[in-house]
């Protein structure tokens, strides 16, 4: 048993988890727009949200503790260096305007971490109110806007209102994290629960998870895909219902984050 929990939070903390949830993204929308299955960009996407989100939660503690890591934090940095070669191998698969359409996600991403403005020693997710933002649209850009122009596929109007309700979606999939960290955010960062309570973010994004679902009437026409998000707009509305300051371990974590996978395992057994 002990083992298996060793691996269960290596599996959380390494953020495999969180780029299953990014990979589950790309491929729904992969079948809403009926493209063909991607595997160098999918896989890219894959190993770089490992990358990404590694490098953004550890590159601080590396820095200061570099030489008193403990076990699993060494583990946790040579498993992110093989990540790192495996995006690289996929990464030179790819077209080059394909790898361009990653630059503005990224150049966010480093930011998000590292200070813009070295005087102030300030990054993005230091910013007040901007860290949701941020990782909403990176969200939204990699698993949806990319994968559609990597194969030319464009049709204005429902890709606009397509990326518009990723990036709501993953707004309201972010507020039960906001919530648990009321705990420790500074008051600087003005996060939604701190500006307005835990109940009115609660509404706030109840109303915004409301229009994903009318969105999603316009986007598609298959009865089978609204069907399936009906079901993950009525589970993510449970799990933020039920968001609170004291969340069991992985509540967020593991079964908020996790949605997006099941989400995209619905969809394959259904279609």
């Amino acid at each position: 048993m002990k083992s298996l929990k060793s691996i269960f939070e290596f599996y959380i903390n390494s953020s495999i988890h969180v780029a299953l949830a990014v990979y589950s993204l790309v491929r729904i929308t992969e079948m809403y727009f009926g493209l063909p299955y991607n595997e160098p960009l999918n896989y890219f996407i894959f190993y770089g949200t490992i990358t990404g989100y590694n490098f953004v939660k550890y590159a601080g503690i590396a820095k200061l503790h570099h030489m008193s890591l403990t076990k699993n934090l060494r583990f946790i940095q040579i498993f992110s260096f093989a990540a790192f070669v495996l995006m690289i191998y996929y990464g030179v698969k790819l077209p080059l305007k394909t790898l361009l359409l990653f630059t503005p996600f990224s150049l966010l991403t480093l930011f998000y971490a590292v200070p813009v403005f070295r005087k102030f020693s300030m990054n993005l997710r230091s910013v007040a109110t901007l860290k949701i933002i941020v990782i909403a649209m990176v969200w939204a850009g990699v698993t949806y806007f990319i994968p559609i122009y990597a194969v030319n596929e464009f049709e204005s109007t429902k890709v606009i209102f397509g990326f518009f309700q990723r990036f709501l979606f993953v707004v309201v999939l972010t507020l039960p994290f906001d919530i648990r960290d009321l705990r420790y955010d500074l008051k600087y960062l003005q996060t939604i629960p701190q500006l307005i309570g835990i109940e009115r973010t609660k509404k706030v994004g109840f109303v915004l998870l409301a229009l994903t679902m009318v969105i999603e009437f316009f986007i598609t026409p298959n009865r089978i895909f609204k069907f399936v998000y009906l079901l993950i707009f009525m589970m993510l509305l449970f799990f933020l219902q039920r968001a609170k300051r004291k969340q069991s371990k992985y509540y967020a974590s593991f079964w908020v984050e996790g949605l997006p996978v099941i989400w995209w395992l619905v969809l394959e057994f259904r279609t």
